[in-house]
């Protein structure tokens, strides 16, 4: 990735009593120095163009890799494994009737038998009672249109297609936070070989669906972090007075957030674990704006990070994110014979009492569909022997077992060069991802906390939106296949942890204002009018919101020195380096060393895990997919006790 010049700016010629003042500096220098303020790259800065090129072929060549791993013999095994004979069946009388209805089979124990062979007499027009979205159902619904619904490929063609787009979108997720297309296509690499994200993109349940709206939300709030940023870094230099109003300059609708709504609202269609993920994505973005309104100089920060940005991110996130999980509930209004559709009415008919007889019907029978489903999801503990509790999801200590057919006892003519044969679906992911990545999720935390670097704090983010809140629910019957919308945010931990060891990330600064160098930076060059800037900030923080006049230019900038330099020690840069921010690292005498050795050992790292990650997806292959396997190999895969 190619370099940029800093944005120079002439030194302050008088400090006065209100604000500094930068004499000789056009609308692009100013607008570069609020930009790296708010730790953006200057206006001049373009990645190379092969870094462009290959931060979309890197990540495309893994979504091919992983189109093929989840489209190859996607109709096997032909049969309805695990949750597929709800959802599957569902999806199907959805499309039938406008909404689900139940199935009646002749024999409770081969309840799929006709319906996997196209014969769908067992069916009814009684609605049946769902406590998902539609969303998802609908999804899988396309399939079965395009491809048939007697066979796997139907059923499960939307849920492959949604797994594969996951690992692109990873992928540009990742270049968006790391700017390395290496990393990115690194990212999307590990998530296409994930065990988890395999089998549940094999198989059509909601979860692969949940996952792919979380991570378009995911990438919409990424966006809206850099468009509001570069707004305001605008908005600040076309002022003339840029102190004058406390709050800073507005920056405008949130548009991105409109995307992330629609995202999300959708997601929460699927599954209401979405609305979880709307709400830390939200959080993080206020957040994000309080600080990007301090970074800036605003006097009154806070109050601007409320009202200039966090309202107007709410009305576009929250109200975007209600009317589109409203309309994907289209069918059940429109069809009176959908669940509970016309339940007030009824009561109203037969002149029994209507709770909440003030609202409209309509409304009333959603209203008490949804506090149907909550008490449904809120007191399911019924015992399953996979049930696992969310403690031991992220090293997968309790792997979900979707399918297990063992065809010896059954009678089949199978020949596995052994006596006997099996099948067995499991859904672990790969064990290098998981716990590389649980080790990785200590520096994730550990940088977010000591450096404030905000990939970090957005990594974070994913796990709290989607990992979190099921420690809310630890006392129902919940399992470790839920991890499939959680495994994108391992990857990105993964790859942040070897970015760092690789020295292919830049460092942040510990002030969260900009991105430093490459590598340790022991002493930091500053530009003249930084340390101006950030004693003004200082002392409007810590005086009442009073401005006054800060030290001198040179005593200023070193007390910036001092501020930024503060942190863990990383490698010495060799030489000195002038990162992208304008901001210069020098190396300590003999230094070279050390740092080239630990770049190399990084790198061995990288590549360790890399080809461990690898391997491991070769081996569970067989696993995963349900091959015909002699019974020693699949114990071979069972490392632990409660694998099996």
């Amino acid at each position: 990735m190619s370099s940029e010049a800093p944005a120079r700016a002439a030194a302050p010629t008088h400090l006065g009593p209100n604000r500094p003042r930068l004499v000789d500096e056009s609308l692009g220098d100013r607008e570069d120095r609020y930009r790296t303020m708010l730790g953006l790259r200057s206006l001049a800065f373009r990645a190379s163009s092969r870094t462009q090129r290959w931060s979309w072929l890197g990540p495309i060549l893994m979504t091919a890799v992983a189109a093929f791993l989840r489209l190859t013999n996607l109709d096997h095994p032909h049969d309805l494994v695990f949750d597929e004979t709800y959802y599957v069946k569902d999806a199907f009388t959805l499309d039938r009737f406008g909404f689900a209805t139940k199935w009646e089979p002749d024999d409770k124990d081969n309840p799929n038998q006709y319906f996997i062979n196209g014969d769908y007499h067992e069916m009814t027009d009684k609605a049946s009672y769902v406590v998902h979205g539609d969303v998802g159902k609908w999804l899988i619904a396309l399939g079965m249109r395009a491809f048939g619904a007697d066979t796997g490929l139907g059923w499960r063609f939307s849920a492959a297609v949604a797994g594969i787009l996951c690992v692109l979108l990873v992928g540009r997720i990742a270049y968006r936070l790391f700017e390395s297309a290496l990393l990115a296509t690194a990212a999307s690499g590990y998530l296409a070989l994930d065990g988890a994200s395999i089998v549940d993109s094999r198989t059509a349940l909601l979860d692969v669906f949940l996952t792919f709206f979380v991570l378009l939300g995911f990438w919409a709030l990424l966006r809206d972090r850099h468009r509001s940023r570069s707004r305001l870094a605008a908005a600040y230099a076309r002022e003339d007075d840029p102190w004058a109003d406390p709050w800073g300059p507005p920056t405008g609708a949130r548009w991105w957030f409109v995307v992330a709504g629609v995202a999300l609202g959708l997601a929460a269609g699927v599954k209401w674990s979405g609305v979880y993920a709307a709400a830390a994505f939200g959080i993080t973005a206020f957040l994000w704006e309080v600080q990007a309104r301090r970074a800036a100089g605003a006097r009154l920060w806070f109050g601007a990070g409320v009202f200039r940005g966090g309202i107007p991110a709410f009305l576009a996130l929250v109200p975007t994110t209600i009317a589109v999980y409203l309309a994907s509930w289209f069918s059940w209004f429109t069809h009176d014979g959908a669940y509970l559709r016309t339940w007030a009415a009824d009561l109203r008919a037969s002149g029994d009492p209507v709770p909440r007889a003030w609202l409209p019907d309509t409304v009333n029978s959603f209203l008490q569909y949804h506090l149907n489903m909550l008490d449904f999801h809120s007191h399911l503990e019924s015992e399953h022997s996979y049930m696992a509790d969310p403690w031991g999801w992220l090293l997968q200590l309790r792997p979900t077992s979707f399918y297990w057919e063992d065809l010896t006892k059954r009678g089949d003519a199978v020949d596995c060069g052994a006596e006997r044969c099996v099948q067995a679906i499991t859904s672990v992911g790969n064990p290098f991802v998981w716990w590389a990545g649980f080790l990785a999720l200590f520096l994730v935390v550990f940088m977010a906390l000591r450096r404030n670097d905000w990939r970090a704090w957005a990594i974070i983010a994913g796990y709290g939106g989607t990992y979190l809140p099921w420690f809310l629910f630890a006392n129902r019957t919940i399992f470790t296949f839920y991890t499939v919308v959680i495994a994108p945010f391992v990857v990105l931990a993964l790859v942040y942890a070897l970015g760092l060891l690789t020295q292919l990330l830049p460092l942040a600064d510990p002030s969260g204002s900009s991105a430093s160098s490459r590598t340790q930076l022991f002493r930091i060059r500053a530009p003249r009018w930084a340390g101006a800037l950030a004693a003004r900030r200082r002392t409007a923080r810590f005086r009442g919101f009073r401005v006054s006049a800060g030290p001198s230019e040179p005593e200023a900038a070193d007390a910036l020195v001092t501020t930024v330099s503060r942190g863990i020690k990383f490698p010495a840069v060799r030489g000195s380096h002038r990162g992208a921010q304008g901001v210069t690292g020098t190396q300590d005498a003999g230094s070279g060393g050390k740092d080239a050795r630990a770049r190399r050992i990084g790198w061995i790292i990288f590549g360790v895990v890399t080809t461990l990650i690898v391997l491991a997806a070769a081996f569970w292959w067989p696993v995963w997919t349900g091959q015909t396997v002699a019974y020693w190999f699949w114990r071979l895969h069972m490392w632990m006790p409660s694998w099996v």
